[in-house]
Formats: C-alpha cells, sequence, structure tokens
C-alpha cells in the first residue's frame, strides 16, 4: 500500500516512521525539564534572592525600570512580553529563593535584554509569529486535503505555510540559546549564585533547551512527512 493511498485507510507510514519517534523525544524533553526543575526547585540559593527579586535586580542593573515583573498562575508558565514590556514568572518561579526560580527569571530577564538590545534573531521571530500561527494551524491541513483530492495548487501552498511556521521554530533555537546564555553571565557576574549552584542552573536551563530542540524536530519530521506524501502522490499519478 502506497503512503497516499494509505490516507484513506487511516494508516501513514511516514507519521509512524518520523513523527512518532520526534513525539517521544519531545515528551522524554518535557520529562527531563520538569526533573530537573522539581529536584533545583527544592535548593535554596543563599544568596536568599527569589525569582521576582532576582529579575528585578537585573533588569535594573541593565537598565531596565520600566520592565514590570509581575507574578502568572502556573508552573513554568514564564515568559517575557516585548508587546507590553513586562516579565511574568510563574507561581512556581516569582517567590522562590530556589536554584530552579533564579535561573528561570534570569533567562527571561535575558529575554528583556535582547529586546532592548535589539537582538536581531529576536527581531526576526517576533515578525514571523503571524506566519507561524496561520501556518501551524492551517498548513497541515491544507496540505493533506490537497494531497488527498490530488490538488497541486493546495498541497504545495499547505506545505510553504508549515514552513513558515518551521522556520519560527529553527529561529526560536538561537534566542533561547542566547537568553540562557545571558543568564548564567549574569548571574555569575552579578554574584547571585555560588558557583555549584550555578551547575544546578545550568542544568535546568539545558533541560529546558532539549524541550525547543525537541519541538523543533517534531515540526521538522512534520514538514518532511508532509513533502514525501506529496511526492509519493505525484509518483502514483505519473
Amino acid at each position: 500500500m502506497n503512503s497516499t493511498l494509505g490516507l484513506f485507510y487511516g494508516f501513514d507510514i511516514y507519521y509512524l516512521i518520523l513523527v512518532i519517534p520526534a513525539l517521544i523525544l519531545s515528551m522524554v524533553a518535557q520529562g527531563m525539564v520538569k526533573s530537573a526543575f522539581n529536584k533545583y526547585s527544592q535548593v535554596a540559593t543563599r544568596s536568599g534572592y527569589t525569582g521576582s527579586t532576582a529579575a528585578r535586580r537585573i533588569l535594573d542593573s541593565n537598565n531596565l525600570r520600566q520592565v514590570r515583573v509581575e507574578q502568572v498562575p502556573g508552573q513554568l508558565t514564564d515568559h517575557y512580553d516585548p508587546r507590553t514590556h513586562v516579565l511574568r514568572l510563574s507561581d512556581s518561579t516569582y517567590a522562590s529563593p530556589s536554584i530552579a526560580a533564579i535561573g528561570v527569571a534570569a533567562h527571561e530577564a535575558g529575554h528583556a535584554i535582547q529586546h532592548a538590545a535589539g537582538f536581531w534573531p529576536n527581531k526576526v521571530r517576533s515578525a514571523l509569529v503571524p506566519v507561524a500561527n496561520i501556518g501551524s494551524q492551517f498548513g497541515p491541513y491544507l496540505a493533506l486535503f490537497g494531497i488527498i483530492l490530488g490538488s497541486s495548487p493546495l498541497t504545495t501552498a499547505g506545505i510553504w505555510l508549515f514552513a513558515g511556521a518551521v522556520l519560527f521554530y529553527l529561529i526560536t533555537l538561537p534566542v533561547e540559546f542566547d537568553a540562557s546564555h545571558r543568564a548564567i553571565r549574569i548571574l555569575e557576574d552579578q554574584g547571585l549564585m555560588t558557583e555549584e549552584e550555578l551547575g544546578g542552573a545550568k542544568k535546568v536551563l539545558r533541560a529546558a533547551a532539549m524541550t525547543y530542540i525537541a519541538s523543533t524536530l517534531v515540526a521538522f519530521a512534520n514538514l518532511l512527512r508532509l513533502i514525501l506524501l506529496a511526492r509519493s502522490r505525484d509518483d502514483r499519478r505519473r
């Protein structure tokens, strides 16, 4: 049974050999970051800083006093909003004096510093947000409809839309890696952590980086799947 015809029977060999392994890797990465965060969220730093006070100190030392630090519900829901200049820290980070909390807070402060400095990959990622949202939501479905209906224009349009979303994932990697690099350097330079504590923060941030890598692999695997399905359809029609 060829892969295109297999779609009608609910079986897709490319999903099995490409996407499922990437999804498994993504789940493993999620487990790693939760494990690292849970471990180092139980270890308090000697400085006595919490996630929020550490973020505030980092922002102020980089002349970003206009950036507000707010608390948001959840765990690992931390993020920086460049539109409102607000750094939002989750319940598990905001008031916690742990190694994990301060590491995550410093990472998010790193995003605020990137934005203020005009870090170009960050600019590109922001510009790609609309394309990524549309491409991730509609691209795969449009491509699959095109493949099933035998419509090359629909298939091509769907693949290109989803390719824009994959590009967003790719450009996210240097943005996240740079934010973590800035965080570790700042924590070290400002003496917010001892060398031993810094080792724990690095483990948390490295585990978090793995989730971004895994998400990118899932997106790329899905894109490759669509391309291969389209080629299988074309081969069948010849």
